[in-house]
């Protein structure tokens, strides 16, 4: 059963400080490719595991996160449950269930599946989501490039790169490819792209730059915002931006914030309708006016 070899490797690597993935093949009766999925998948729970190339290299999870005991603490077991539930919310099958009950059978520690915390990754278009995903998935170990049509901004497009992972970042799913189209390094919002497509065509992987795994490096927050917020909308800027990202004065919550992307900005700043004033910067002042009057016309 996957799970259970999922926790097994888990188990593994945190009381090793080194493998290789034949040994782990060997070990679990299961191919190399099999391995490799498994690793995958925990990379997407949220253990930080890394591989090492030539003489003495092999797996092994980061440090920081080793433990010097024998088994996982009831307290560790529940938060490696509720990563790799997480990352069953947007798989095709689970089988978490029985692997709790092989885990309490014959233990004094009692795990119950009601974990106090619950991740749910997937969305209200989860059944597109989970197949995009696995496609994905089977992209990047198969190494065959993908193709697919994609509205942004700017329009519609198609696309054809090569992926190299999926990625849940700033509350979306993402696939992270080389672009062949533009020969640079993209993110695509699974959502956003329809007609996907495992191609026959294969493809080296790439080394990816460091710079371009820092996915919020394309948030340099350029754009200083300055505003005055009506005080009923306060639990929307503490949800967005936390308690301290604004003032409270006589006239209202002033916020001042850096932000990158102008069109995201511009559709925030409306969605409080007069519940805000933008004091700067004036080129956006002026576009929200504008914004307004736009509106005003719809309904004369």
């Amino acid at each position: 059963m996957k799970i259970d070899r999922l926790l097994a490797i888990l188990t593994t690597l945190l009381q090793k400080d080194r493998t290789t993935a034949p040994e782990l093949a060997e070990r679990f009766e299961v191919s190399r490719r099999t391995v490799g999925r498994d690793l995958d998948t925990l990379c997407q729970a949220g253990i930080p595991i890394v591989t090492y190339q030539g003489n003495g290299g092999g797996i092994s999870i980061a440090d920081g996160f080793k433990l010097d005991k024998s088994i996982l603490t009831a307290d560790e077991l529940s938060t490696m449950i509720a990563a790799l539930k997480g990352i069953g919310s947007v798989a095709s099958q689970s089988h978490i269930e029985r692997m709790l009950d092989k885990l309490h059978a014959g233990s004094d520690t009692v795990i119950s599946i009601n974990e106090p915390i619950m991740i749910d990754l997937s969305s209200y278009h989860k059944g597109q989501l989970t197949e995009k995903i696995e496609m994905v998935k089977k992209a990047v170990l198969e190494t065959r490039i993908i193709e697919f049509d994609y509205s942004y901004a700017k329009g519609d497009t198609h696309r054809r790169i090569e992926p190299c992972f999926v990625i849940f970042q700033w509350s979306a799913w993402y696939v992270f490819g080389f672009c062949l189209e533009r020969q640079d390094w993209r993110l695509f919002k699974l959502l956003r792209l329809w007609n996907l497509k495992l191609c026959a065509d294969r493809y080296s992987p790439r080394v990816i730059p460091l710079e371009k795994r820092d996915f919020n490096i394309r948030y340099t927050g350029n754009i200083q915002l300055v505003a005055l917020f009506d005080p009923a909308v306060k639990y929307q800027l503490i949800e967005s931006y936390g308690m301290d990202c604004f003032t409270i004065t006589d006239d209202g919550l002033l916020l001042s914030l850096g932000f990158t992307n102008r069109a995201f900005l511009i559709s925030w700043l409306l969605s409080f309708g007069k519940k805000v004033k933008v004091l700067e910067p004036s080129d956006i002042k002026e576009e929200i006016k504008n914004a307004a009057n736009d509106i005003l016309l719809n309904y004369c």
